[in-house]
This record gives C-alpha cells, sequence and structure tokens, in this order.
C-alpha cells in the first residue's frame, strides 16, 4: 500500500451561520456542501459563496452531471439545483446511519459510517447492487479516472484512501494532520480532493497525486 501525509493546499470558510460541514460536491464550477438545513455553493478560485439552497441536508451529497443528489436522514433526494426543488426520493440503505455520496457510472454510492461499508445502489429505486466492507468509519465517497476513494474519521485521526472497488483492499492512503477531520469528500476531476473539516466549519482542498507521478 502506498502512503503519505496529505497535501493541503487551501482552506475555505467556515462560511457564517455554517458551523457545520457534512456533504461535499463539485458540479465543475462550485462545490456544493450539506450544512444541515441548506446547500451552499461556493466559487473553489475565489473562495465566495454564490449559491443557496433550503434543503435539509445533513450528510452526503453528489452531482450526476445534471442534479444534486442530498443525504436527509433516511432518504436520498434527488435536485434540481436551479430551483431547489425535490424531484425524486428513495430510501437511503443505512436507514439514516449513512454518510458520503458520489456518482459513478449511473448509479450511486453510499458510505455507511458506523456500519463502516459502501453500498452501490440504484438511483430509481433504492436497491443495494453491491457492498464493500471497510476497516474505519466511512465519510466521504468520491470516484476518480476509475478509482474508488472514500474518507475516514475516527477520533483525532483521518484519512483519505483509495480503495479496490470489488474488493476493498487500501490501496494507497493520505493521512491528514492529526484533528483534522473529514466528513465530506469529492474530487475536482483532476488534482484536488474537497474535504468536508465536520465542526470547524471549513473545506480543505487536499492535492491527488496522479498513479503515474
Amino acid at each position: 500500500m502506498k502512503r503519505q501525509t496529505a497535501d493541503i493546499v487551501r482552506e475555505y470558510g467556515p462560511f457564517e451561520g455554517s458551523p457545520q460541514v457534512h456533504g461535499v460536491t463539485f458540479d465543475g464550477e462550485r462545490v456544493w456542501f450539506a450544512t444541515g438545513e441548506k446547500l451552499i455553493a461556493f466559487d473553489p478560485k475565489t473562495g465566495h459563496e454564490e449559491r443557496t439552497l433550503d434543503v435539509p441536508a445533513n450528510a452526503g451529497t453528489a452531482f450526476d452531471g445534471q442534479h444534486l443528489y442530498q443525504i436527509s436522514e433516511d432518504r436520498i433526494h434527488k435536485i434540481d439545483p436551479k430551483t431547489g426543488n425535490v424531484l425524486a426520493s428513495i430510501p437511503a440503505p443505512g436507514g439514516g446511519a449513512d454518510s458520503g455520496l458520489a456518482w459513478a457510472e449511473g448509479t450511486l454510492w453510499v458510505g455507511q459510517y458506523r456500519g463502516k461499508k459502501i453500498h452501490r445502489i440504484d438511483p430509481e429505486t433504492g436497491k443495494i447492487l453491491r457492498t464493500i466492507e471497510s476497516d474505519r468509519f466511512v465519510t466521504g465517497v468520491t470516484w476518480v479516472d476509475h478509482d474508488l476513494w472514500h474518507g475516514t474519521w475516527e477520533g483525532d485521526d483521518s484519512d483519505i484512501r483509495r480503495i479496490d472497488p470489488t474488493t476493498g483492499e487500501v490501496l494507497e492512503r493520505l493521512d491528514m494532520p492529526k484533528g483534522t477531520a473529514v466528513s465530506g469528500l469529492e474530487s475536482n476531476g483532476a488534482d484536488l480532493f474537497y474535504c468536508g473539516g465536520g465542526p470547524t466549519g471549513k473545506i480543505r482542498a487536499v492535492k491527488r497525486h496522479r498513479q503515474d507521478g
């Protein structure tokens, strides 16, 4: 397993009135994050807040290229990012114990925090298609360059890890500084991860080193 210290290149926030960060996603232009009572979007180039949607948002967030998906208690809502309207809703596989959320290849990937699991589910029905086990509490989940990554957070220790999407074997690990939480995880599709900072209200950009680099 390849292991190194996470390289935090920038911090955003905390944003006014948003003391917690739960889920994090990226729509290609803006970073969206869940704060409990709303979703907030900011420009990662400037760090300026740009949009707010009043939707319950207490865990993972994902973007499929057109819609946002947001875990709210024991449901996953499909949301129009222009209006904030909930277009559809499916049951979350963890029944309210869910954490991270990601979109890949037409399916949703859902982290189950204390269950130490990642479920691949049908986005239309919520049916579980596959389950991967982890040895740590699972927070955020993301895909980039056909690789599955997830965040972990237990006590003062957090990391970001690349795993085999079939077996769950840890292939690479980025250790966050002690006391630095990962409460949500998303890739920018290139060389950065955006990590929720839990009760700090911050989002941190962490460098992703390409496999050939």
